[in-house]
């Protein structure tokens, strides 16, 4: 088989092992099966990748060219998100089983089946070229997160997975509506027959209320300011486990079909036509600086990085906004680096919740010299979360300030660099806790963390690093990528 005919196991693969996964008695069967088909699909990706970038690949299902079929289409970008989804769920399936021991004792094949169904959708919402199966595999993706969340040990997890619930139903229904619409204009579903076909009717009011509807859908998915409101909720009260995987993949991914269907679908010369660039800068602004103030108030550190995130999809929106291969490239990058470093980020929070039992900051006071690994792991990731030279925080805020640059938009680069200076604050919140703080009095001393917490943790911090001094993976594929999504525009 030549690695095209493979390219669907990648999908297929962790979506039948889910209710074999559910099946399975005990906790390490489960984890098991969920951690093979996982990796297999790593392996997989790790395979399409280089075909990609030079060529894109398309399988068509049962051999029924689209549009009456449906295929899988595969470039440098989707090959490149694929890939790190992948990669990140092989990362965080050894660190999570220790911790899902402890948060989810009783049936853990569900939690896993359920675990490997939000993986295959946000696979299959990467690798499909066809716009209607988006919705599919982000329902599929999204109805398994939303029990999972609820799995959360707090009481406030059931209604956070309740909110999440809510917004993404709205979401989805929006994209549901704005996809109805431009099939109704075009007769067809295919995404590179949308391309076709769109610029024909462009000019008519339905096409234009389509894609409002579809960026409305997508912002409320990826976490886009003000659609943010279950992110925080969602992410401080799920599973430890979860947390990690929703922060380094779900907005990733919810990036990547904004971009594919904006650039890719309804095309340059429509963007442009739109206020697209000036809703995104000024919706990334605003979310870089609010949602990073919000994150310093927090007391509570999953919320705090949860906040993070919503500033770091802000930087995200802010590179889109360009409408430029190097903006574009410069957002692609981004993705990939914010996965690695908050993936990082909080691994080593929930590690000291798992140690010490609590998520608030005043239980961090003292853990430098009891938990030395665990938090210099959170130092180094804050590190590159702040843009410190030598991480892939600093290459992806770079490449954000030359292209301001070069747009002549200074405006930009002192929103890049203040909410940088923010990030130092609420990192440093955190670490003053942790290494200048005495350990609260009565608290009985706090022993480092297993290795199997450890190990996982530390391969992010180290990555955190190897790409932002080896940046030839990252850049070089974003900006094929990038040039790939703008049709060749400058």
């Amino acid at each position: 088989m030549s690695i095209l005919e493979w390219m669907p196991f990648s999908v297929l693969l962790p979506l039948l092992a889910a209710p074999v996964c559910a099946l399975l008695p005990g906790r390490f069967l489960p984890w098991l099966l969920a951690m093979a088909s996982v990796t297999a699909s790593a392996v997989i990706m790790a395979f399409v990748l280089p075909e990609a970038v030079n060529e894109p690949m398309r399988y068509f299902f049962g051999d029924w060219p689209p549009p009456i079929g449906i295929e899988y289409r595969v470039d440098a970008v989707n090959a490149f998100i694929g890939l790190l989804i992948a990669v990140m769920g092989t990362v965080i399936l050894p660190w999570g089983r220790i911790s899902v021991n402890r948060e989810v004792p009783q049936r853990q094949g569900l939690f896993y089946a359920l675990f490997l169904l939000s993986f295959a959708g946000l696979m299959g919402i990467t690798l499909t070229g066809d716009a209607f199966n988006v919705f599919v595999f982000l329902e599929i993706s999204s109805l398994s997160t939303y029990v999972l969340v609820a799995q959360g040990r707090s009481r406030a997890a059931p209604l956070s997975a309740f909110r999440y619930l809510v917004m993404g139903t709205l979401g989805a229904t929006f994209y549901l509506i704005g996809i109805g619409l431009i099939y109704i204009m075009t007769g067809t579903l295919n995404m590179v027959d949308l391309a076709e076909r769109l610029p024909a009717v462009a000019d008519s009011r339905a096409v234009q209320a389509a894609f409002a509807f579809i960026i409305v859908g997508i912002g409320l998915k990826l976490a886009l300011f003000p659609l943010h409101r279950w992110l925080p909720g969602a992410y401080a009260n799920a599973p430890s486990a979860v947390t990690v995987f929703l922060a380094s993949t779900a907005t990733k991914v919810a990036i990547y079909v904004l971009l594919r269907l904006v650039f890719t679908v309804f095309g340059i010369e429509f963007v442009r036509q739109m206020p697209f660039a000036e809703v995104f800068f000024v919706l990334g602004v605003i979310g870089i600086l609010f949602a990073s103030i919000w994150a310093i108030e927090q007391d509570n550190a999953k919320r705090l990085l949860a906040y993070s995130s919503v500033a770091q999809v802000g930087y995200m929106a802010l590179a889109i906004s360009f409408v430029s291969v190097a903006g574009i490239s410069a957002g692609l990058v981004h993705m990939f680096n914010h996965a690695l470093m908050k993936a990082a980020l909080f691994m080593s929070v929930c590690t000291v919740i798992y140690q010490v039992g609590s998520p608030h900051i005043s239980a961090f006071r003292g853990l430098g010299r009891q938990m030395p690994l665990t938090m210099l792991a959170f130092v180094l990731a804050g590190l590159s979360l702040i843009g410190v030279p030598l991480t892939v925080g600093f290459i992806s805020k770079w490449l954000l300030i030359e292209t301001a640059m070069a747009d002549g938009n200074w405006f930009a680069v002192v929103v890049v660099l203040v909410g940088s200076l923010l990030a130092v604050m609420y990192i440093g919140k955190v670490a003053e806790a942790a290494w200048l703080r005495p350990a609260p009095e009565g608290r009985e001393p706090v022993r480092e963390a297993h290795p199997g917490l450890l190990v996982p943790m530390w391969i992010l911090v180290a990555a955190n690093f190897y790409f932002g001094i080896d940046t030839r993976l990252t850049v070089d594929v974003a900006r094929r990528g990038a040039e790939m999504l703008m049709g060749g525009s400058p």
